[in-house]
């Protein structure tokens, strides 16, 4: 069994890193036809998480019905693997590519709180190409700390990380004792920290009301906040044409009145209520593809 994972592993990640050298070196219009066309195929076999894209779609469009629902998944799958192209072609991308392709709407708020020195905590979530939005901002601030989900084969995850810190990014792992300590050492010191906030990977998050059900999401960013002081935004992004437009929400406030216990819970849901009014808006670039509903995932 162990050699077998072993051959496993080893496909998986020659087939991404062959992956990635072949889109890279394709032109683009050629590179975004392909992955089109495995969006296509994907959906039609409902594989790769299609069924799970559709229930979630569900949830935020329950209006619909199932042709609708169809051609929002369909699409979604297609936004969804736009996304793996352009991750793919991004390291080849010049800082002014980078700069046209990316529109953060309410920068200000960012640039404040940057320069005020007071760090700042940027929320997306697993919308549009976040990877574009980190280099835009690597290259707009200097700096960016963000935390990656440990991949399995071991080398996969060495793949993302260097890809990552290619572009301009601190990279660290998630589940590393010093994790928190160095994050908050980051905003102590006027960095800019970025986490994706929908998706609950440790299953110990928070129960937030999302799209009239229980959904578990990330307790992390709101504790951070509330350790550091430092300003959290929520931000959900969208395509527009070739470009991914990021939209940067009100700051969330932390409720002194409630007790320490309960601060961290409320500020997690109101990033969950600002999620929801980008993923409506917008649903077809959510690419949540996994169980983030309490109802799916059952038991802890």
């Amino acid at each position: 069994m162990a050699n077998s994972q072993a051959v496993i592993d080893s496909a998986t990640n020659w087939a991404y890193a062959a992956g990635w050298a072949a889109t890279k070196r394709m032109p683009e219009r050629a590179a975004q036809q392909v992955f089109r066309t495995a969006a296509d195929t994907l959906w039609w076999q409902n594989a790769g998480g299609v069924d799970q894209l559709n229930k979630n779609l569900l949830r935020v469009r329950p209006d619909l019905d199932a042709n609708e629902l169809n051609t929002l998944s369909r699409a979604g799958m297609r936004s969804y693997m736009r996304y793996w192209c352009e991750a793919f072609r991004l390291p080849k991308m010049q800082p002014e590519q980078i700069n046209e392709r990316f529109e953060l709407r309410g920068v200000e708020l960012l640039d404040a709180a940057l320069d005020s020195g007071t760090g700042a905590l940027m929320i997306p979530g697993h919308m549009a190409n976040w990877d574009l939005a980190g280099a835009w901002a690597t290259q707009r601030y200097g700096q960016l700390t963000t935390v990656a989900e440990r991949l399995k084969p071991e080398k996969l995850f060495d793949q993302f990380v260097s890809y990552r810190e290619s572009l301009g990014m601190e990279v660290l792992p998630l589940g590393d004792p010093d994790v928190m300590r160095n994050l908050i050492e980051r905003l102590r010191v006027g960095g800019l920290v970025a986490l994706l906030g929908d998706r609950d990977i440790s299953r110990n998050g928070l129960e937030v009301d999302f799209f009239g059900e229980k959904a578990s999401f990330p307790a992390g960013p709101a504790t951070l906040a509330l350790v550091t002081g430092a300003p959290l935004y929520p931000v959900t992004m969208h395509y527009e044409g070739p470009r991914t437009i990021g939209v940067v929400h009100e700051r969330i406030s932390i409720p002194q009145e409630l007790p320490k216990v309960e601060r961290v819970a409320h500020m997690t849901q109101q990033i969950a209520s600002a999620f929801e009014l980008g993923i409506y808006a917008h649903p077809e670039d959510w690419h949540m593809l996994q169980k983030i509903w309490v109802s799916d995932r059952g038991k802890r």
